[in-house]
């Protein structure tokens, strides 16, 4: 017997019980055949627009009562079900309903359900194929739902939850809170698996950046984030584990860290560089350097192992301006909390500004003390706006927090040193942006100026300046070797932009600071060109991506087993000064054109072929990120802080929460193929 399937159990009963319809009132028992089965009275409300007439022996016809148009029921023992009589009269298509729909604007079929909701009926169509119900899948789609919005796991035994699910799926079985822990651990692993093979084929090596958190609890959390560049040339980073640490501010905290995501990862001879924005003593980083130099090339002797944070330079940096200016900007931000705390108040603003024609397109904000950009935003907008503040009393004599002309004067000396610090940080805010060469030309500037203003004859500035200076001098002496290295890796500038800007800050002493850069890069290549092969040769790249091992066992046969074993020494001594010509030609070549969208990483990837050794090295330091901080807290003034929820979870389930939420949002392999449109 053929059913006709449709969308929910309850319905596919239904239809399976109205396949066999009960003998026609016109038709005597002793006319069915003996074999017939006694027929159930039919319940589909379809039977209130249709009769069954007997055509002929062994064949019934549906006949509509309304239009008379007749349709197929059954022919011998094959039934056609009675969806296609439903679609007749639900979906308009009878003539005579029709009618009446016009004239009364009512709805033909509106079956109801225990009497009180009409309840919509859904016909299977191709495009929307009937899958069954299924809890496991069920489980796993909560799972990836409560990780991917940072619901809290206990929300499936909220009784609203509840409620929800069984009206929507009476069928599902309520979860409990380890449950669904469980699932979420589940979902965490299996999207652990495709990372991994992920970063286990990447063509170059990986960097680090050390984000520490803490907890009410005093408990720290290292959030360790792996950047790399991918086999098309794009800028890739994947948060690779949360560790809770007891002692955040130990020596040890963050080499532990380290060594556990090293060990985690497979990553001990892949390791490039590491960012860090956590305050870290002397004692700290001698833990640190020798462990990251196991089983890992000490690449120009560990100089470019270790880098601080340019979010929290440029936090610290802006915290000393906000400190130096925290009288007027108190003074200004009770100004605008008056205005934006008051509908009278800002409608009073907005008339004197309009029949001043100040020109700003500014609105005033109310900052977020803890955000230092709302600060300066606000410092900016008001100065702007500093005549219609001083005027404002005429029209609202309630207002007496004006501030004077000598802060106004103070506040855009404050905006002008806060100014330079935001535009840098802005751009740690962009996305998958090779930021090791954005951040020379912003860090060279901002000691640049600071130097010129130490000199300044207002002692406020000069003091401001020189405080300022501290913290970028410093941070200069860590990086920016780092951070030239990576700007002679953009064909635009090369060396040059070194040369100039060197020039600019160390004077006579130039020379000397521009060797060291020189000599690095050479001696950085020439590590390159040592690297055993098949590293080096252009034959050993991409292109072997998907069938590495296969490829390494073929050409150990090739040069072990047929007497070739010391070729590799051989093409090294041979072809040393050549290999080193390529970074030569490279430098010696003119710049190109200075085009403001210009994609560094595609122009490597178009010149692999004529520079392949130079160009694996570029790789490897273009994926240098220079800020610890996720985009969403480079403005912080204070230490992220794990909410009191997270941390009250175990660490593994923290740890499996952060880092598959952040997986799941790139959309790997795994996670896109388990994507299925269900429906109950």
């Amino acid at each position: 017997m053929e059913t006709t399937p449709v969308e929910n159990n309850n319905e596919l009963a239904l239809v399976t019980s109205e396949a066999q319809p009960e003998a026609l009132p016109e038709m005597q028992p002793e006319a069915l055949p003996e074999t017939q089965p006694k027929r159930r009275k039919k319940k589909s409300m379809v039977w209130e627009y249709f009769t069954i007439e007997n055509v002929s022996p062994g064949c019934r016809r549906a006949c509509c009562k309304r239009c008379k148009q007749s349709f197929a029921y059954s022919t011998g023992s094959k039934v056609a079900g009675t969806s296609h009589l439903k679609r007749h009269i639900a979906k308009g298509t009878c003539p005579a309903i029709l009618r009446e729909q016009d004239n009364n604007h009512s709805s033909p079929y509106t079956p109801r359900v225990g009497g009180s909701e009409p309840r919509k009926r859904r016909y299977r169509s191709p495009s929307s194929p009937f899958i069954p119900f299924d809890q496991d899948r069920c489980r796993h789609e909560i799972a990836r739902m409560i990780i991917m919005h940072e619901y809290p796991l206990h929300m499936v035994e909220h009784p609203g939850f509840i409620a929800f699910v069984q009206n929507l799926q009476p069928r599902f079985d309520k979860v409990s809170f380890n449950t669904v822990q469980g699932d979420c651990v589940a979902t965490y692993l299996r999207e652990k698996q495709s990372v991994m093979k992920f970063i286990e084929g990447i063509p170059g090596r990986v960097c680090l950046t050390l984000d520490m958190w803490n907890s009410k609890q005093t408990l720290g959390y290292v959030f360790i984030t792996g950047h790399f560049i991918d086999f098309e040339w794009k800028l890739q980073r994947r948060v690779l584990n949360v560790i809770m640490e007891p002692y955040p501010d130990s020596d040890s905290a963050l080499s532990h860290a380290v060594a556990a995501c090293l060990s985690d990862w497979s990553l001990e001879g892949k390791l490039f560089s590491l960012t860090f924005n956590h305050p870290t003593s002397e004692a700290g980083l001698e833990n640190l350097r020798p462990l990251l130099c196991t089983k890992n090339p000490l690449i120009l002797n560990g100089q470019l192992l270790l880098g601080n944070c340019i979010a929290r330079t440029l936090s610290s940096m802006a915290k000393d301006v906000l400190g130096a200016g925290q009288e007027i900007i108190k003074k200004i931000r009770d100004s605008v909390k008056y205005m934006k705390t008051s509908e009278s108040h800002d409608e009073k603003f907005v008339q004197v500004k309009n029949q001043l024609q100040v020109p700003s397109e500014k609105s005033l904000i109310l900052d977020d003390q803890t955000q230092w950009n709302t600060t300066y935003q606000m410092l900016a907008a008001s100065t702007e706006l500093k005549e219609v503040f001083n005027c404002l009393d005429t029209s609202d004599p309630d207002y007496k927090l004006a501030p004077s002309m000598e802060d106004w004067k103070l506040a855009e000396t404050v905006c002008t040193f806060l100014k330079p610090l935001f535009d840098a940080a802005s751009i740690l805010t962009t996305p998958n942006n090779p930021t090791a060469i954005t951040f020379f030309h912003e860090a060279w500037k901002i000691h640049a100026d600071l130097g010129r203003l130490i000199t300044n004859e207002d002692p406020f500035i000069s003091s401001l300046a020189k405080s300022m200076q501290e913290q970028i001098d410093k941070y200069w002496r860590d990086c920016s070797l780092i951070l030239a290295i990576a700007v002679v890796m953009d064909p635009r500038f090369k060396m040059k932009l070194v040369e100039f800007s060197f020039t600019k800050i160390y004077g006579e002493d130039a020379p000397s600071y521009i060797k060291v850069v020189d000599d690095g890069i050479h001696e950085l290549f020439l590590e390159y060109v040592a690297l055993p092969l098949p590293l080096t040769p252009t034959y050993a790249d991409e292109g072997n991506a998907g069938n590495g091992k296969a490829d390494e066992s073929h050409q150990g046969n090739l040069l072990s087993d047929q007497g070739l074993s010391d070729f590799d020494v051989y093409i090294m001594e041979t072809s040393g000064q050549q290999m080193k010509s390529e970074l030569d030609q490279y430098l010696e070549e003119s710049l190109l054109p200075r085009v403001q969208e210009f994609d560094v990483l595609g122009w490597w990837k178009l010149n692999k072929m004529k520079y392949p050794t130079l160009s694996k090295m570029a790789r490897d330091i273009l994926s240098i990120p220079v800020s610890a901080a996720a985009p969403d807290s480079v403005f912080d003034n204070t230490i992220k802080q794990l909410d009191e929820y997270r941390s009250s979870l175990r660490p593994e389930t923290v740890e499996a929460l952060i880092c598959a939420k952040d997986w799941l949002h790139y959309g790997s392999e795994v996670s896109s193929n388990a994507l299925v449109k269900m429906e109950f």
